[in-house]
């Protein structure tokens, strides 16, 4: 199998038409798409709407060309929009498709890709032992679809998550149950760190049997080095993409991964660079930068309110809420070596990665 990787640029969050010219252009088919990853221009917040309508978008424009209803796309088609493209950061797609090609033995691994998705969970149990339990059992699910042999080859794991509303708050309580908290914004947080550590369970990094909920969103010392999760109001599920590199896969692509140990950790993007043939001696030119298929981060403030000693203020600001600010910072910085700021930074790293850095991974076309 090969899998493919285009990213795209979109207008406004309803614009999928960078996608169509990729069809048009003969360079995928509709069947080949397996996932979608957008990063949208809304506030990233729990009234981030920006990233149901591009998912709604996307699932209309899909299903006139799958001959299937817009509610059946999301089972073919894994859809993960991140809100939030603050400061020079660019909204855009990531179209992730699969076409059929003979794997010869000589071949090195290459990009390989698997979906899963959890059964939807009830609002008690989003932040909690049983959101980590059923992000593991997918993630091991996706795994396997991938191909991949072994879990030192898994670079990237994606996860859409869902979080709590007044109203699921109140239908969780209709039903004598409690939920993790109370608080909409604040369940966000306990959502990607639920799903952060069922990552970090599937892949050996945390031991289950020493994991309980008095952790989930406490205890950062318990972190993947590879997961990215993203919290939104649209589902009620996880929806899970793990990328990494198998023998099984033929392409050129493939993909590698460090993990930032704070919001300014340049040498660990320079790192994964050199591991994939890149030459790094400041801003990369432009043809470097075109085998560049995709750049994935996690950015985080620190809890301290400092980094290296100096003082910051991201989550001192009353008016720009701190996710907001880190992903500006983490973009910009990024960027600067990238040369471009179509780049997939997303926001709150609780367990992705240790406390106030996050992982990062890029897709890259062999030299």
């Amino acid at each position: 199998m090969e899998c493919l990787v285009h990213h795209v640029p979109m207008r406004d969050p309803g614009d999928v038409s960078a996608i169509f010219r990729l069809i048009d252009d003969g360079l995928i088919s509709p069947e080949e798409i397996v996932a979608v990853f957008g990063k949208t221009e809304g506030n990233g917040c729990v009234n981030d709407f920006t990233r149901g309508y591009a998912t709604a978008a996307l699932s209309v424009a899909l299903a006139k060309l799958l001959g299937i209803r817009a509610d059946e796309v999301p089972s073919r088609v894994a859809m993960v929009m991140s809100g939030g493209t603050e400061g020079g950061l660019s909204p855009h797609f990531i179209v992730f498709a699969v076409r059929q090609r003979e794997v010869t033995l000589e071949e090195a691994k290459s990009l390989a890709i698997g979906t899963a998705a959890t059964q939807a969970l009830l609002p008690e149990q989003i932040g909690r032992m049983p959101q980590v339990e059923a992000t593991a059992s997918a993630v091991r699910e996706a795994v396997k679809r991938a191909a991949i042999a072994d879990n030192s080859d898994v670079h990237w794991v994606q996860v859409k998550c869902p979080l709590l509303t007044k109203e699921r708050i109140a239908d969780a309580q209709s039903r004598g149950n409690t939920t993790a908290t109370d608080d909409p914004y604040t369940s966000m947080a306990l959502s990607r760190a639920a799903a952060a550590l069922g990552v970090a369970v599937a892949l050996g990094e945390v031991d289950s049997a020493t994991l309980d909920e008095r952790a989930i969103g406490r205890d950062f010392g318990l972190w993947s080095s590879c997961a990215s999760a993203s919290a939104g109001v649209e589902l009620m599920y996880n929806e899970v993409i793990v990328l990494g590199n198998s023998s099984r896969w033929s392409s050129d692509n493939i993909i590698a991964h460090s993990v930032m140990r704070d919001a300014i950790d340049l040498p660990s993007l320079i790192d994964v660079l050199r591991g994939l043939d890149f030459t790094v001696a400041g801003q990369m030119d432009e043809i470097a930068a075109r085998r560049i298929g995709a750049v994935l981060a996690k950015a985080e403030a620190s809890r301290s309110g400092m980094i290296r000693g100096a003082r910051h203020i991201m989550a001192d600001d009353s008016d720009i809420q701190a996710s907001r600010h880190a992903r500006a910072f983490v973009g910009g910085m990024l960027a600067g070596v990238i040369g471009c700021t179509d780049l997939f930074v997303s926001g709150g790293a609780e367990h992705q990665g240790p406390e106030g850095g996050g992982p990062i991974a890029v897709i890259a076309r062999r030299r």
